[in-house]
């Protein structure tokens, strides 16, 4: 009874100096720091780089600026970069991690596809923390902590972002499936696939590219990924006020990607909106996607959504499949991007608000 009692006192004075160590390491293994901290972190570093890389691309093209469109392209290049340091940032990474997070970041990204920005998550959490534990541990810091974020990020990215690019790209495979069903049932399942891989941590501009989602598929995603950003930005008016009205509607419905993981049912009026104008999408308005693919994953993100409709439309007129820019075309634009989404989400919010699904500040960001 004597050594068990001695041997439970040195287990907890050991737990408690493991506890302190971290304490003093900044690392806390908790749902917050890595479900909400670090994914509300990976939505900044996504719009810092590959988004409005896209927008500012995008509006160099229709202006016919080569100065922008190369502005455009070094901002999207440095994609897993910019969400590994954001992510770093968030979870209190020391400056010789924060910085070795760099190589990390591109490794990750460019290693995982078009699951990249997941890839980068993943792997940029495991190398902040073994950064973190080796931190000013030893005379020569400014070998030891890069050599050790760096090495494990990398060797990590080699051994496991291709396997997330593949589970990622199979939600592209999923929708490229749904292309091919009618347009009613292909709307639905478009709208809402690529609708949810906006909001969540993977890249739905990223699929949209690799899979070459156009045409009628392609205005599905727009649709989808309208509901999404427009549903969340109305929808959490409330507590985000004009801040993040912009902030969702224009830049990424991503910022609520926290909130979804403590409550989840505050996706359910987005969801079932873009369930609603997908199909209205592709069966009343037929609305397409003739632009860059990658426009149709992006929706009301700087409106590069629309910007790709446009230029589809411009595209078409060029190539003979389209005489004219026609009212029809505007109003189905203006309907599936804005009003439709918004008056849907409010709709379904009020009654989710209404079954106690979501209550006060369940959609409030920190902005």
């Amino acid at each position: 009874m004597k050594a068990d009692k001695e041997e439970k006192q040195i287990e907890s004075v050991e737990k408690s100096r493991l506890r302190k160590f971290l304490e003093a390491k900044k690392i806390d293994f908790s749902a917050k720091r890595y479900g909400v901290d670090a994914l509300g972190a990976m939505a900044l570093g996504l719009f810092a780089s590959l988004l409005i890389g896209t927008i500012i691309k995008t509006l160099g093209e229709q202006l016919g600026c080569g100065i922008l469109v190369d502005t455009g392209k070094f901002a999207m290049a440095m994609a897993g970069p910019a969400i590994a340091v954001a992510i770093g940032f968030a979870l209190n990474a020391p400056p010789l991690v924060l910085f070795s997070l760099l190589a990390v970041g591109h490794a990750a990204n460019d290693l995982g596809g078009a699951g990249g920005p997941l890839a980068v998550y993943f792997i940029t959490i495991v190398a902040v923390e073994c950064g973190k534990l080796v931190s000013k541990e030893t005379k020569i810091d400014i070998i030891v902590t890069p050599f050790v974020t760096v090495s494990i990020g990398v060797l990590l990215a080699m051994l496991v972002a291709p396997g997330l690019g593949r589970a990622a790209s199979s939600v592209g495979a999923a929708i490229m499936w749904a292309t091919e069903l009618q347009p009613f049932f292909m709307g639905i399942l478009v709208s809402v696939l690529v609708g949810m891989a906006l909001t969540l941590p993977i890249s739905s501009a990223a699929i949209c590219a690799a899979i070459g989602l156009t045409g009628l598929a392609g205005g599905a995603a727009v649709a989808g990924c309208c509901a999404q950003m427009v549903g969340f930005a109305v929808m959490s008016f409330k507590e985000n006020r004009w801040g993040g009205l912009f902030a969702q509607g224009i830049d990424t419905s991503m910022l609520q990607m926290g909130n979804i993981v403590k409550n989840p049912r505050i996706w359910i009026p987005p969801i079932l909106a873009s369930a609603v104008t997908g199909p209205l999408s592709t069966c009343l308005f037929r609305l397409q996607m003739n632009g860059p693919p990658i426009s149709s994953g992006m929706g009301t993100s700087g409106l590069v959504g629309q910007l790709g409709v446009y230029a589809g439309w411009v595209e078409d007129i060029k190539n003979g499949s389209k005489q004219a820019i026609v009212a029809w075309d505007w109003i189905g634009l203006i309907m599936i991007s804005f009003i439709l989404p918004a008056v849907l989400t409010l709709f379904f919010a009020w009654l989710a608000r209404k079954m106690c699904w979501i209550n006060a500040g369940d959609l409030k960001l920190e902005l």
